[in-house]
């Protein structure tokens, strides 16, 4: 049986290799399309304006996504209970006290956004209030605290940057592609094995980016049981939360990836393929939960 700090050492361990295996593919990327038409600024470039990009994104997501999912700070005085969970937790992680946010929906998830532990916020819906006992719902707000000091927020944006880079790369490779000429100098070997990888790499980026994601979810249970000392109650939680059935309004495939279950309900029940999985946000419920059981403190 794994301890949870060996579980957890191993999850970040992973999501590093995993991060280092994408940049590798992007200098690669940078590389065959370079000499493909002998442009060795495009990989400069590329780099540039996915920066830029990315740092509007790190200042200013965490208002963007409450924006876009109606929630309103929660006022002390009205949820004792919630606050007194979150600062018990705060001082356990040794964080500061995020700002707590309110989505009136019944379905039952959370999310943590924030550019560091000092500007954090959790997020939480009436549902998860409503529907979890009281060892549940603290094992869901320490996931949430994990997910901000293993500094989860930050590296999503570094994802973001890079998957940012290889469509950008792509996108330009198919453009003077289609409107070069045979005088630009480069090398038609390159060029061929260009074309399959302008293809192909958005698919790759992808790939790599779902499963970092998951990573982090196991990474985020396994260090939230370590606060919590309670890995049964985070079980128990991903149990109520995947029998309901209930989809949650005000997400969207660009926010699902953020919450604590994906949001997104199949109301079908269907099965999903195993290739279609690779794409998932998350780790299936069943082996989040089988992992939480085997997990020894």
């Amino acid at each position: 049986m794994a301890t949870a700090y060996g579980y957890a050492s191993s999850n970040k361990i992973k999501s590093w290799l995993w991060l280092i295996a994408f940049v590798l593919f992007i200098v690669v990327l940078g590389y065959v399309f370079s000499k493909a038409f002998n442009l060795p600024w495009l990989l400069p470039l590329a780099i540039m304006i996915a920066i830029v990009q990315a740092l509007s994104s790190y200042w200013w997501s965490d208002r963007i996504v409450l924006s876009i999912s109606r929630a309103k700070e929660v006022d002390k005085q009205n949820h004792k209970d919630l606050f007194r969970l979150v600062e018990n937790l705060s001082i356990s992680a040794g964080l500061p006290m995020p700002r707590l946010y309110l989505i009136a929906d019944s379905a039952p998830n959370a999310f943590a956004t924030g550019r560091d532990p000092k500007h954090a916020v959790i997020c939480v819906t009436q549902g998860l209030i409503d529907k979890l006992d009281k060892q549940e719902l603290e094992g869901v707000l320490a996931h949430e605290f994990s997910h901000i000091g293993n500094y989860d927020i930050r590296l999503q944006t570094i994802i973001v940057v890079l998957v940012g880079l290889v469509a950008l790369l792509s996108d330009w490779f198919i453009y003077i592609n289609i409107f070069s000429n045979d005088d630009s100098g480069g090398n038609s070997l390159f060029a061929l094995v260009g074309i399959l990888l302008a293809i192909l790499s958005p698919l790759i980026a992808g790939l790599i980016q779902m499963a970092i994601s998951r990573k982090r979810e196991f990474l985020a249970d396994a260090s939230g049981s370590l606060l919590t000392r309670n890995p049964e109650a985070l079980a128990r939680a991903l149990e109520d939360i995947s029998k309901d059935k209930e989809p949650l309004e005000v997400a969207n495939k660009a926010t699902a990836h953020m919450y604590f279950t994906n949001p997104l309900k199949d109301l079908k029940g269907s099965k999903r393929s195993r290739f279609t999985s690779l794409f998932d946000t998350h780790p299936p419920i069943e082996m989040r939960v089988k992992a939480l059981r085997e997990m020894a403190l």
